[in-house]
């Protein structure tokens, strides 16, 4: 009965049936396989650059947005006034300086004569009452030097002492140097005005100088002396006495200029229709 029974069942199954290899599904293309985003506990916020948002990118010039110390914006809108209104020819002719290689060469001559520092002083002051201690005689060591001083320098003027009269452009206030120049050429003393008041200090030692001037000088700078009062005499001085006369500023802005500009324009226009009318 066994027998039967399993003989039965083998008899009743269906017979096997190849069955087809399963097709794998074509992958997505590379462009639209989207990868999950990144879980973060911060979302994502649009800068804006208007004020008191964010910081701009560097590279931006930020100086429009600085608050400047009072006294760079009293040099700013000092300039400023100098170029709108009508200057005089006793100020404007602070602005004819002297061109670059002039005043580098003056510089650098008045450069070998600053005045000893403090500590030089000591020690040129300390070997001399040594020398003095020892019964040796004592020998000067100092030779020609810059002399500084708004007085000083002038009464050296008036005595024809002053072989070079060197003026800063920018004293402020420049009431104290305005004369100066007239001085000078009244006295027949060679000078140049130079930019930078801050320059003339660093030969001196001091923060600034408004003038500085030159007496003499060692036998080895004679020559340079020389050729630095012979370009002041042909170059420098002719080329500031046809200048020193005229007046400066009347500079308009660039808003103002064309405004002037377009005003202009329309008037040349209806002149041009009421002639061709």
């Amino acid at each position: 009965s066994t027998q039967s029974t399993w003989g039965i069942l083998f008899i009743g199954m269906p017979k096997d049936r190849k069955r087809k290899p399963l097709q794998k599904p074509a992958p997505y293309p590379a462009s639209s396989a989207k990868k999950p985003a990144p879980v973060s506990l911060f979302e994502e916020r649009k800068r804006h650059y208007s004020v008191g948002g964010d910081l701009l990118p560097k590279g931006r010039d930020l100086g429009r947005f600085v608050r400047w110390p009072k006294y760079v914006q009293l040099q700013r809108q000092r300039k400023i006034l100098y170029k709108r209104l009508k200057v005089p020819p006793a100020i404007n002719q602070f602005h004819i300086t002297a061109e670059k290689n002039l005043a580098l060469s003056v510089l650098t001559l008045c450069r070998k004569y600053s005045p000893e520092t403090h500590v030089a002083k000591e020690k040129r002051l300390k070997a001399l009452g040594e020398a003095k201690a020892a019964g040796q005689k004592a020998v000067p060591t100092r030779g020609p030097v810059l002399k500084m001083g708004l007085n000083h320098v002038t009464s050296l003027i008036e005595k024809k002492k002053a072989s070079l009269v060197v003026i800063a452009h920018d004293v402020d206030p420049i009431e104290l140097v305005i004369w100066l120049p007239a001085l000078c050429k009244k006295m027949d003393v060679p000078f140049v005005i130079v930019k930078g008041k801050a320059r003339l200090g660093l030969l001196t030692h001091k923060k600034t100088a408004a003038c500085i001037a030159l007496t003499k000088v060692r036998p080895e700078d004679e020559r340079d002396l020389g050729a630095i009062l012979t370009n002041i005499k042909k170059q420098y001085l002719p080329h500031f006495e046809q200048l020193r006369t005229k007046w400066g500023g009347g500079v308009m802005g660039i808003k103002s200029a064309q405004k002037k500009e377009k005003r202009e324009k329309a008037i040349a226009r209806e002149v041009f229709n009421r002639l061709n009318a």
